[in-house]
């Protein structure tokens, strides 16, 4: 996943602009500046970076699908790392975390069709449709289903806004719209933060929303800007095994299916029913749009599931600390990629060398720096996740079944999709003015001469879609951030250029492999960033939190209010030596 002017503003003018009391946040941000120490950043190993990422990314791992034998080779190789850098198994005396997965892939898709209207539509799996089920069944089918425009899929009855309004979608097929009702704001402001996308536009809120409005699926149309990528990412996807969460109720509350659409056979949809598309959509931008059936029309599609139970795994690893081993610092990346998928050029591998071997050989360069720099005063957590292209499951998984409990994780780090482009003047934070953790990176920039800058493409919605996200909601304090596009060989223009190719040609395709790194300068220099603010957190006694306000704030001040919890991994018994 890419992310990618403003100029650089300090920890007191980030605290205003989340709104809070001036004097209170000038207070919060001089006692933060003071409470975090000086760290040195050691030489950070290049080799080991190409070495971790070139094993990963190769055909030999199988694009490191979960349950594969491409997991059996990441799990082993990453042991082997982090064994070989002193650290110790995290997970009572094992390396690893089992998660339950379900694996569901789906085929013998028949055609989509749209019968009842001026022109019956008949969709094609793969160049018109794509569609899954999150139900644990060998066969899925919607029949004679009354077909329903929503907008944009929304319920938030905290903003007074209701796309489901006065209409009972039981039983119907939904089609939505991707992203939030004014992504096309050229501001980060308004009813759902414009141009910056809140988790009601991603695409894995619209099909919660829609299962719990009871429609029987639920069709986003797709659209390339608003949905941040091309159909071609859409496409490989979701034409492979799918993995689940597994739950008692064999996802019995989920709708029977649930897909996208391409935008030209929206268009004709609407049209055969009478209705202009643009027109809707249009509607649709606006507060108090009720939802429109598209009268007469109905929707037909089936496919069978070839249903698998696998327990993948997340990996941790642990430095424990020296003086307060009971109080932890995360670094997490997620080791698993889309496996084998749509040929192209009849290379049927998708390797995933950036997104993410790059992160996962991250957590092994920072470990072995980390041990050789001698123990913290905290214990570090090296926490390389599963499933994270199928929903952040091995993120959430450990975040609601965590080996060290969450009131004691301080902090952490998320790393994702690290540049291939080179060295950048500046810094990108995802989630921007969220918490007291930007005042680590800000102190960490200015020895390393580069500024943050504000996410250029905020509509993107990249906040939610990483396991920063699954540890943000549960109110542990994470900070993820990225080089930004200012190259110091190049400038704007070249940084922007590779990010561009590598979205429309890379990104979830088989050619995100080595050589889709042009240069590796720049992602040792985040690398540098990356080890100074976890050393910080890992050095100071300070508890940084969420601003007043933030959304997970709440969370994060219940989770320290309560007693311990004694955490399972050997940082716990490290106390007495």
């Amino acid at each position: 996943m890419l992310r990618k002017t403003a100029a650089s503003l300090g920890i007191i003018a980030l605290l205003l602009v989340a709104g809070c009391d001036g004097t209170d946040s000038a207070k919060t941000a001089q006692a933060e500046q003071q409470s975090i120490p000086d760290v040195t950043i050691p030489d950070i190993s290049l080799k080991t970076m190409q070495d971790v990422v070139g094993k990963l990314a190769s055909d030999e791992f199988e694009g490191r699908a979960p349950g594969t034998i491409g997991e059996q080779k990441t799990v082993n190789l990453l042991i082997e790392r982090f064994r070989q850098a002193g650290l110790e198994p995290g997970n009572n005396g094992k390396w690893t975390q089992d998660v339950p997965l379900v694996e569901i892939t789906s085929q013998n898709h028949s055609p989509l069709t749209f019968t009842g209207g001026k022109t019956p539509l008949s969709l094609n799996f793969g160049s018109d449709f794509v569609i899954g089920s999150y139900r644990v069944t060998p066969k899925s089918a919607v029949a004679n289903s009354d077909v329903v425009f929503v907008g944009y899929g929304i319920h938030a009855p905290e903003k007074g806004w209701n796309d489901y309004a006065g209409l009972d979608v039981k039983g119907k097929t939904v089609v939505i719209l991707i992203n939030d009702p004014d992504w096309q704001s050229k501001e980060p402001r308004g009813e759902f933060n414009g141009r910056a996308m809140t988790y009601y536009g991603r695409w894995t809120y619209k099909f919660e929303e829609a299962a719990r409005q009871g429609a029987a699926a639920a069709i986003i149309v797709h659209e390339t800007e608003p949905a941040a990528y091309g159909w071609n990412v859409v496409e490989s996807g979701w034409s492979g095994t799918q993995y689940l969460a597994d739950s008692a109720n064999k996802g019995a509350d989920q709708t029977i299916a649930n897909g996208w659409m391409q935008l030209a056979k929206a268009q004709e949809l609407f049209a055969s029913a009478g209705q202009d598309f643009n027109a809707l959509k249009e509607a649709a931008r606006k507060k108090g749009f009720k939802p429109v059936p598209l009268s007469g029309i109905q929707a037909n599609v089936s496919f069978d599931n070839k249903i698998g139970h696998k327990k993948s795994r997340n990996v941790v690893a642990v430095l424990p600390g020296a003086k307060r081993p009971d109080e932890y610092i995360l670094y997490t990346a997620h080791w698993d990629h889309l496996g084998k998928c749509q040929p192209v050029d009849g290379d049927g591998i998708c390797n995933g060398a950036i997104d993410n071997a790059t992160g996962t050989a991250a957590l092994v360069a920072l470990a072995e720096a980390h041990k050789n720099a001698g123990a913290p005063d905290r214990s570090l957590v090296f926490l390389a996740v599963t499933a994270e292209e199928s929903g952040l499951l091995g993120s959430k998984y450990y975040a609601e079944n965590p080996v060290f409990p969450l009131a004691q994780t301080v902090g952490g780090v998320n790393m994702d999709a690290l540049t291939g482009a080179g060295t950048a003047r500046d810094v990108v934070v995802l989630g921007r003015g969220k918490s007291e953790l930007e005042a680590y990176l800000e102190k960490a920039i200015r020895t390393e001469n580069r500024t943050i800058v504000d996410d250029p493409n905020p509509e993107k919605g990249f906040y939610y879609r990483s396991d920063h996200f699954s540890f943000a909601k549960l109110g542990v304090p994470m900070i993820y951030f990225d080089s930004g596009e200012n190259l110091v060989d190049g400038g704007v223009a070249a940084g922007k250029a590779w990010a561009e190719e590598y979205t429309a040609r890379h990104y979830h395709a088989p050619s995100d492999d080595m050589k889709a790194i042009v240069s590796w300068d720049g992602m040792m220099a985040d690398l540098r960033l990356y080890y100074a603010v976890g050393r910080m957190l890992a050095m100071t006694s300070a508890w940084p939190n969420w601003l007043q306000g933030d959304e997970f704030r709440k969370a994060r001040d219940d989770s320290r209010a309560a007693p311990p919890v004694a955490a399972s991994g050997p940082a716990s018994s490290a106390k007495s030596q």
